[in-house]
C-alpha cells in the first residue's frame, strides 16, 4: 500500500511516500480504507522530534482519519465492512499514523460518520472537534447561558468552539486577522468577531462582557495571561491547550481572589471511553446542522511533505494563509 512515513525524526523533507505492507486488523481492531487524513500541530511536533513519543519506524504520519471499514478483526462488534468511520488519536503514544491507503485501528477510537458528511470534512473535525468539546464542556464546565471567548475563530479548534458554544446556548466572542476570516467567524455564529490587528481587543471584550467571561478558551501558543486573567469573571475558568515552550506571567492578584481557575489538558490523555461523549455530541450536532468543519487546504498523499510544510508555516511561523484544516486526500 502507499503510505507517507518517516524513517527518522527531522524536517518535512524526511517524509517519504512509498510502499509499506498492508496491516492486518488484530483483535478489537478494524481495517480502514483511508479516504482523508487531517493534519494537526502535534503531527509536526512528532515528525520533528520535538515531542518524544515512542515511534516504530517506518512511522506513518497523521492523527485524524476518515474512510470506510474494509475488514474487522476478532472480537470487533462496533462496525462492519462498508461502514464509514472517522476518528483521531492515531500516530500517538506508540500507535501508527493513518496517512496511508489502509490503517488498522482499535475500534474504540473510531465513530460512525454522518451520512451526508464528506470524508474530508469528517477528518477535518476529528481532533479539533474532540479537543474543543473536551476543553469547553469537561475542563471548562461550560453551560447554557454562559459567555465564552476563544481566539482564532476561523481556525481548527477555534471554529469548533464557536459553533459548540452556540449549539449549547451561550454567547461567544472571537478574533481573526482578516476581513475574510472575520466573515467566517460571523457565519459560524460568533456574537462578536474582532480583528486582532486593528481593534482594541481588550476594550471591546470588556464592553461585550462587562462582568467578565465565564470561560476563556485559549488557543494561542503564547498566551498573555496579564491581559486575559482580568477579563475573567468571578469563578471564571481558563482552558489552556497549547504553548509547549510558553512562559507567561500569571497575575495572581487578579486571579485567586476571584476564585478563578486554569485547566490545562491534552486530548490524547483521554481514553476512548472518555472521548465517546464528545464524539456523540459532535455527530449529533453535525446531523442537526449545528456543526461543520472547515477544510482550508487539501493535498494529495504524494504531497504529504508539502502539506506539513504549509501547516508549519501557518501554525508555527504565522504565515496567515490558512483558515480551517490541512487535509491529505488518500483516495
Amino acid at each position: 500500500m502507499k503510505a507517507a512515513y518517516i524513517k527518522q525524526t527531522g524536517p518535512p523533507e524526511n517524509i517519504v511516500v512509498g510502499d509499506l505492507p498492508r496491516p492486518d486488523p488484530g483483535p478489537g481492531e478494524v481495517l480502514v480504507r483511508v479516504k482523508s487524513v487531517a493534519l494537526n500541530p502535534i503531527d509536526l511536533y512528532i515528525r520533528s522530534g520535538l515531542v518524544a513519543f515512542p515511534l516504530a519506524f517506518p512511522y506513518v504520519i497523521g492523527c485524524d482519519v476518515a474512510g470506510t471499514v474494509e475488514a474487522v478483526g476478532a472480537g470487533s462488534r462496533k462496525f462492519k465492512p462498508g461502514d464509514r468511520v472517522w476518528g483521531s488519536n492515531q500516530g500517538l503514544l506508540g500507535r501508527q499514523g493513518v496517512a496511508a491507503e489502509y490503517a488498522a485501528i482499535a475500534e474504540g477510537w473510531l465513530h460512525h460518520t454522518p451520512t451526508l458528511l464528506p470524508d474530508d470534512q469528517a477528518a477535518a473535525m476529528a481532533m479539533v472537534g474532540l479537543t474543543a468539546h473536551i476543553g469547553l464542556i469537561e475542563c471548562g464546565r461550560f453551560r447554557e447561558g454562559e459567555t465564552v471567548y476563544v481566539p482564532g475563530g476561523s481556525g481548527g479548534v477555534g471554529s469548533m468552539v464557536v459553533q459548540m458554544v452556540k449549539a449549547v446556548g451561550g454567547r461567544v466572542a472571537t478574533t481573526a486577522g482578516s476581513p475574510e476570516h472575520l466573515e467566517t467567524c460571523t457565519n459560524l455564529g460568533a456574537d462578536l468577531a474582532l480583528n486582532y490587528k486593528t481593534d482594541d481587543v481588550s476594550a471591546r471584550l470588556r464592553e461585550f462582557a462587562p462582568e467578565g467571561f465565564d470561560v476563556w478558551y485559549e488557543t494561542q501558543r503564547e498566551p498573555n495571561l496579564e491581559v486575559s486573567i482580568p477579563l475573567l469573571r468571578k469563578r471564571g475558568r481558563m482552558v489552556l491547550m497549547a504553548g509547549r515552550t510558553a512562559r507567561p506571567t500569571l497575575p495572581l492578584g487578579a486571579f485567586y481572589p476571584r476564585n478563578c481557575s486554569i485547566h490545562g489538558f491534552a486530548v490524547f490523555n483521554f481514553t476512548p471511553e472518555e472521548q465517546e461523549p464528545a464524539a456523540s455530541d459532535i455527530v449529533r450536532w453535525v446531523e442537526e446542522g449545528q456543526l461543520r468543519s472547515l477544510v482550508g487546504r487539501c493535498f494529495p498523499l504524494e504531497a504529504a511533505a508539502e502539506a506539513e510544510r504549509f501547516l508549519e508555516a501557518n501554525t508555527l511561523h504565522g504565515a496567515g494563509a490558512l483558515s480551517g484544516k490541512v487535509v491529505i486526500s488518500v483516495d
